[in-house]
């Protein structure tokens, strides 16, 4: 096989990310919009010792799943890559993706449940990190094209939510009117880096973040006080300051150019404050099926303890507080663990105890003091549990473990450990947080076989 070779060839796979599979003479060829069943004439882009990559040419067959999409833009900019498939195909694929790494990486045969999927597929991000570039010498929001740092001119995200959409563009053009600049990583001049816009879908607030690479930018003020007047939603701006040469979004340094330092989002009947560097769910529905799934789940008793050993500001820590005796949550972000106190204070639950460490910190400590927790509760980042946890985890011999995954690739890996160890998987349930992207959350929950 060469590069720029054609081939007629039928599609018969979808990869972990939503690109087509090809294979020719059983080589793999990873094929941008392309579906399975599709028959297609594709062009060899390039070759790897194990798999390429390939582009359709023609397609001389279509899927019965493929849809019109709604805007290439999303395919350019990587944010919508499923959006040629349709909904119900899209929770198949990620049903079958969470059912695949069970079997494959953990060797866990248990049967998997359709994907919860999302009453609204679309206009669902309540949180939006808009990069900032000078196009044609003028600011310009979008978005950067798929693997590069190239803006793409987006104002119509399609998955985020429209009063967001609306919002980057009037602060925008504030920024224009003002003549100022986007900053150049190149040579690391210029003024904004990124226009962020969180907003609760019900309590209609919202925050805007205005990330500078410099400490002082004059018209900021000017900037959030009339934003303030033409959004009427608005009850924070701030400005975060990055000077860093680096692609982490924020920096370390906020100041309050108007209203408050957060903002407020309700949750199955729990009202949380939000400040700018705050971990929130960014699809508030299906966050409350997800942590609603994890409750159901857990099935707590009035005499329980729990320990969520990745609790940010206390979102599902709450949930769990209302149920049972006493949750202890840990959580590496100081701040964080200041906003669950808070949000526990506001919610009035007083049996809750927060602490800021690494959970393979503070969860020996815990058992160490002699702390005996009914269910442990995790909700670890996509690299899965820490080597110390999960290790602590299994000594503690909890009855039950709750885990939320967004990664089944590492939530099979951790809960290959835990069989090993004497756990039972229970019960699996994918949930469909990402419409239109390839990613799936799972909520596991896994007993002891000697309990």
């Amino acid at each position: 096989m060469k590069k720029n070779e054609r081939y007629e060839t039928t599609i018969v796979d979808l990869t972990h990310d939503g690109m087509g599979v090809a294979k020719i003479d059983g080589f793999p060829l990873f094929v941008h919009d392309a579906l399975p069943q599709e028959t297609v004439e594709l062009q060899v882009t390039k070759l790897g010792k194990k798999y390429g990559y390939g582009r359709v040419i023609k397609r001389l067959t279509d899927s019965p799943d493929r849809i019109e999409p709604r805007d290439k833009m999303g395919w350019q900019t990587g944010t919508m890559p499923l959006q040629q498939l349709a909904y119900p195909a899209q929770l198949a694929f990620k049903t079958n993706q969470v059912q695949e790494a069970l079997k494959r990486i953990g060797h866990i045969e248990v049967d998997v449940p359709q994907t919860i999927g999302a009453k609204n597929p679309w206009g669902y991000r309540n949180k939006g990190q808009i990069p900032v570039q000078n196009v044609r010498g003028q600011l310009t929001t979008g978005f950067y094209k798929k693997g590069t740092h190239t803006l793409v001119p987006v104002e119509n995200f399609h998955i985020q939510d429209p009063e967001i959409d609306k919002t980057v563009v009037v602060v925008r053009d504030l920024l224009r009117r003002l003549q100022l600049t986007a900053y150049n990583e190149r040579n690391r001049s210029g003024d904004i880096r990124h226009i962020i816009v969180r907003r609760g879908q019900r309590t209609n607030q919202l925050m805007v973040i205005i990330v500078t690479a410099k400490k002082r930018v004059r018209p900021l003020q000017l900037i959030a006080d009339e934003l303030a007047k033409r959004v009427t939603e608005v009850v924070s701006v701030i400005q975060n300051v990055n000077q860093d040469k680096t692609n982490r979004i924020l920096g370390q340094v906020n100041h309050v150019l108007y209203g408050k330092d957060y903002f407020e989002e309700e949750l199955l009947g729990l009202t949380f404050k939000i400040s700018p560097t705050s971990f929130f769910q960014v699809n508030t529905d299906q966050a409350e099926v997800l942590y609603q799934t994890a409750l159901d789940f857990a099935d707590l008793k009035e005499t329980d303890t729990v320990i969520d050993a990745y609790c940010g500001i206390g979102s599902i820590s709450l949930a769990l507080a209302k149920q049972a005796k006493h949750v202890y949550g840990v959580e590496v972000v100081p701040e964080a663990i200041e906003m669950a106190r808070d949000n526990a204070e506001l919610n009035g639950l007083d049996n809750t105890t927060f602490v800021a460490g690494t959970a393979e910190e503070v969860l020996p400590k815990w058992v160490e003091e002699g702390l005996h927790p009914d269910v442990i509760v995790v909700d670890p980042p996509r690299k899965g549990l820490d080597d110390v946890v999960r290790k602590t985890m299994i000594e503690v011999k909890a009855p039950k473990i709750v885990y939320v995954s967004c990664n089944p690739a590492t939530l099979a890996r951790d809960l290959a450990d835990f069989v090993a160890a004497g756990y039972n998987v229970e019960k699996v349930q994918p949930v469909d947080m990402f419409p239109q992207t390839s990613h799936v959350e799972t909520v596991v929950l896994m007993s002891r076989v000697d309990k």
